[in-house]
């Protein structure tokens, strides 16, 4: 297995060692084969620090909020921090952050609430390339009278199609709806270009960053994003949601909540009692990534600075194994890969990729690796615009291959070898 040395400046290169010591699912075998976990993209595994802070939680802080005895106030104060390193890792105030079942329960919320104030010919721009779980609850808008215009893609690079999108904007539209990253194909949005683009036209933004989230560090100061949602599963925490959004527009727009629910922020958007364990799952997996961000840049002493650091020698790793995955692709013959391929725009991209194999289905091919012990995705992966688009929907979607941090170039190599000899097979 390979690793880096950490000096004591902070390493240039991921201690992958390190990090695969800290998720035990990681020791999963198939077969008599080491599982090599490439199905990130629907959820990443999570390391001992969650396992062990939503074990701690039922144990000791097992409560409903707002109790007067010990562990409800426990409770409490958990949540509290919880939402503290949320707001770190969006860069925003902590009072922007609601925790809720998952993003796509999320933002069919929010989307009720905003369609509270729309009117019929109020117009909604989505994406062909997201998935929709940030097309569907804009869509529901329509029976309201809402017009909802779609985005074409660059087929050649299965990147959204930016004049499509200038061409769709006007007046009339209220809100758009965009991915960071795709889940399917791994483009990256120009997030900040597009929501300057929807505020020149008086136009609300909400990003979905469930993809972009293990991948790349999130600033909604930066990109000046009026919403945005996550999924902690997607960043190596528990099964729940997290909504960020500003200030002001969390207290204009208004849920739909119990009467005895407060008014205040952030209160009023997580109806009902959360699955609290899971919330302090959340707060150990942003904790894991600036533990990582401090080991490999001991100047990072903050927990925004040290996730900056964190980020930075993960995608550096990423960025290595896609190189090398995308060159090893390209030698098997009747294997088509979708999205960008060209190094020099790697900038575009995260390390998700999405294949074909003639004469295959993704299925079949999904089968094979997994039976050695490599998982991997086939289907559509809920964008179901985009496979439909490709015109791959009919016959199966696609198989998706998902690179995370803990992922090795030993991994890549067994995916190769057995990808060509899948198609000799």
């Amino acid at each position: 297995m390979s690793s880096s040395v950490t000096h004591a400046t902070g390493s240039k290169s991921l201690d992958t060692a390190w990090v695969r010591q800290q998720f035990p699912s990681l020791q999963t075998q198939v077969n008599g084969q080491p599982a090599a976990f490439l199905d990130g993209p629907a959820g990443t595994q999570v390391p001992q620090q969650v396992i062990d802070a939503i074990m701690n939680y039922l144990l000791h802080d097992n409560a409903n909020t707002c109790g007067a005895f010990a562990t409800s106030r426990r409770n409490d104060a958990m949540i509290c921090g919880a939402r503290q390193a949320m707001a770190d890792f969006f860069n925003c105030a902590p009072d922007e952050v609601s925790f809720g079942q998952n993003m796509t329960t999320i933002t069919f919320a929010l989307a009720r609430a905003i369609g509270r104030e729309l009117d019929a010919g109020d117009e909604i721009v989505v994406t062909t390339l997201d998935h929709d779980a940030n097309v569907a609850p804009w869509r529901a808008l329509e029976e309201k009278g809402v017009h909802v215009r779609q985005v074409d893609i660059r087929e050649s690079d299965c990147t959204l199609d930016m004049d499509d999108l200038k061409r769709k904007l006007n007046k009339k539209t209220k809100l758009v709806a965009v991915g960071y990253a795709s889940n399917a194909v791994g483009a990256i949005n120009p997030v900040a270009e597009i929501t300057k683009l929807a505020h020149s036209v008086g136009a609300l933004i909400f990003v979905d960053a469930v993809h972009y989230a293990p991948h790349g560090a999130i600033d909604v100061q930066a990109l000046d994003c009026d919403f945005l949602a996550c999924s902690p599963y997607k960043f190596f925490g528990p099964h729940m949601g997290a909504l960020y959004g500003k200030h002001e527009l969390l207290m204009r727009f208004a849920p739909y909540k119990v009467r005895p629910a407060p008014d205040a922020l952030p209160d009023r958007w997580e109806t009902g009692t959360q699955v609290q364990e899971l919330i302090a799952g959340i707060a150990a997996a942003v904790e894991y990534l600036a533990t990582l961000g401090k080991r490999h840049d001991p100047a990072a002493q903050d927990r925004r600075s040290a996730l900056l650091a964190a980020y930075r020698v993960t995608h550096q790793h990423e960025m290595t194994l896609l190189a090398k995955l995308l060159q090893g692709l390209q030698q098997i013959d009747g294997l088509r890969i979708f999205g960008i391929t060209d190094p020099a725009k790697f900038d575009q991209r995260c390390s998700t990729v999405s294949i074909r194999l003639d004469n295959h289905t993704p299925t079949d091919t999904a089968t094979f690796l997994g039976e050695r012990g490599i998982f991997t995705w086939d289907g559509n992966f809920y964008a179901l615009n985009l496979t439909e688009r490709l015109g791959v929907q009919a016959t199966g979607g696609l198989l998706r291959i998902g690179l995370v941090h803990y992922n090795t170039a030993e991994e890549v190599d067994r995916l190769l070898t057995a990808l060509r000899e899948f198609t000799r097979a």
